[in-house]
């Protein structure tokens, strides 16, 4: 049953990245797509310079509009809290909905089955090797990335235009390296005369990533994802739930072994690091983790 439910996710996964990945015309003109279906975001990272993504990615949309946001005529404006204001009413109120309610009803079970970096990130982890857990304060620095790169920079630091910088997605992201900056820079010869430090910092940062991948499990998800760190808290709040019966658990880390962001399943199941993948539920000898529906 364990290995059925494995093969399950992974096709979600692969489904998942398909789905939002469809518009194969692309690669063939190295264009980006940008008809309607752009105005709408998957629940997961998805870079929307990827030459096949038919969806915007949420952070980048959040960033973007924190960005223009700087482009505000702050003449009228001398306060921060009336600055905060202003960028506020201009957010795109769908995205953090759409987010709220994905993570109100299924917490970070986006990630676990529906975000196509996170699904590469396991596939490498199959790489024979020795494995690590890594530190647990690490998990914290993925807020740090949500709020000074995601909101914060993005809204307060200006270029000379005074328009805002999308930092997240410029300065770190390496799913867009892989999904966006990589292919682009292989279909547009254009485009690879003009690449330079940042560049090569993005395409380092990326390779250090899948390098950690192999030898840690889902490192920049459990680490740096801004996403992760936006959905996390829903884990104690939202509908769905996973339920441990620790009375009659036996220790025998048959769930912890399973857990792909590496969690001690007894003592940290349904954290906000839990993906609720549900593979320590079918891992379990004793069948003693089952999901639930909360009651409010």
């Amino acid at each position: 049953m364990h290995r059925t439910r494995i093969k399950i996710r992974s096709w979600a996964q692969a489904a998942v990245t398909v789905a939002s990945n469809a518009y194969l015309t692309g690669f063939k003109t190295g264009s980006i797509y940008t008809g309607v279906l752009k105005h709408g975001c998957v629940p997961s990272l998805n870079c929307y310079s990827c030459p096949s993504a038919l969806f915007s990615c949420p952070i980048g949309a959040i960033q973007v509009t924190l960005a223009g946001a700087g482009g505000l005529d702050l003449t009228a404006v001398h306060t921060i809290g009336a600055r905060m204001i202003a960028i506020s009413t201009s957010l795109p109120l769908f995205v953090i909905g759409f987010l709220t309610l994905v993570g109100a009803l299924i917490g970070r079970a986006a990630c676990g089955w529906a975000c196509p970096f996170g699904w590469f990130q396991e596939l490498l982890n199959r790489v024979p090797s020795p494995k690590f857990v890594g530190p647990k304060f690490l998990n914290y620095l993925k807020y740090l990335v949500l709020i000074v790169f995601v909101l914060l920079l993005p809204a307060f630091w200006l270029d000379e235009f005074d328009g805002g910088e999308p930092a997240f997605c410029k300065y770190i992201c390496p799913a867009g390296t892989l999904e966006g900056g990589l292919p682009l820079a292989w279909l547009q010869p254009a485009l690879r005369s003009q690449l330079g430090k940042l560049f090569a910092w993005k395409a380092s940062l990326l390779a250090i990533i899948l390098i950690l991948a192999v030898f840690f499990k889902r490192p920049f998800c459990r680490w740096v994802c801004p996403l992760g760190a936006f959905y996390g808290p829903f884990n104690q709040a939202s509908l769905y739930k996973i339920e441990f019966d620790k009375s009659s658990c036996i220790e025998c880390g048959a769930c912890s072994r399973v857990c792909p962001v590496s969690l001690d399943v007894p003592r940290e199941v349904d954290n906000s690091e839990c993906l609720r993948c549900l593979e320590c539920r079918d891992a379990c000898p004793k069948k003693l983790l089952k999901i639930s529906m909360r009651r409010h």
